[in-house]
């Protein structure tokens, strides 16, 4: 073999070895870079505090109870109206003075991010049902910036709310103060799946966590939402 023929072949392997090792860090890339499912939350894995002993042992097929709630126009709104949607669940008053005006701030920035995406609602509960009426979650709702057909501000009877809070979403304390359905509501925000599913919790006053929520239903998306 001549020596030109050994470089003409050198090359052509080289030529052929640079393109196989381009193919393969490329399926590794796309490997290492793909979206993992979102973990399905149940009782059994969520701070004690924030979950009722009665269903504190449950390890799986936790979902969101039936509900039946009013909103800030006076509609019932039930499980029906988030059929088959994504949505962003949080706990809330609103003559709260502290950590609701900033989750309330991140709540509409989430609305401005979804506003277009007929797979993805908000629902607020009110903690204090009893002044929370429909006129001043109307009042409340105008005031924020609430879009009605994207995120309801919901009242209702406060012991489907506790209860709601306490056995479906795990997202409240209890106060201990005397009435059973007491409860301080905490500044979590609860990502749900097409199923029902809480597929994640968030800090409703921390930036950082509102851009981990939306990254979060991107992908809850790419899964087809459960």
């Amino acid at each position: 073999m001549s020596l030109a023929t050994f470089f003409k072949d050198y090359k052509k392997f080289g030529v052929f070895f640079s393109v196989l090792c381009i193919v393969i860090i490329g399926i590794i890339y796309n490997i290492l870079n793909q979206k993992k499912p979102l973990p399905v939350w149940n009782p059994e894995s969520v701070n004690l505090e924030m979950v009722d002993e009665s269903i504190r042992h449950v390890s799986k097929y936790h979902t969101i109870a039936d509900f039946s709630l009013t909103n800030q126009n006076g509609k019932t709104i039930t499980q029906e109206d988030y059929k088959d949607k994504i949505y962003v669940a949080d706990f809330f008053f609103t003559t709260c003075q502290t950590i609701c005006p900033i989750m309330t701030d991140h709540m509409y920035q989430i609305q401005k991010e979804i506003v277009s995406d007929d797979e993805v609602m908000l629902l607020s509960h009110s903690v204090t049902p009893v002044k929370d009426s429909v006129p001043v979650l109307k009042a409340y709702a105008k005031k924020k910036g609430v879009i009605d057909r994207k995120w309801n501000l919901v009242t209702g009877d406060k012991k489907q709310i506790y209860e709601l809070a306490r056995k479906s979403y795990l997202a409240v304390k209890t106060e201990g103060n005397g009435d059973v359905y007491d409860m301080i509501h905490t500044e979590n925000f609860l990502l749900i799946d097409k199923k029902r599913q809480i597929r994640g919790f968030y800090d409703g006053t921390n930036p950082e966590d509102i851009n981990r929520l939306l990254d979060d239903i991107k992908t809850l998306k790419s899964f087809g939402g459960s």
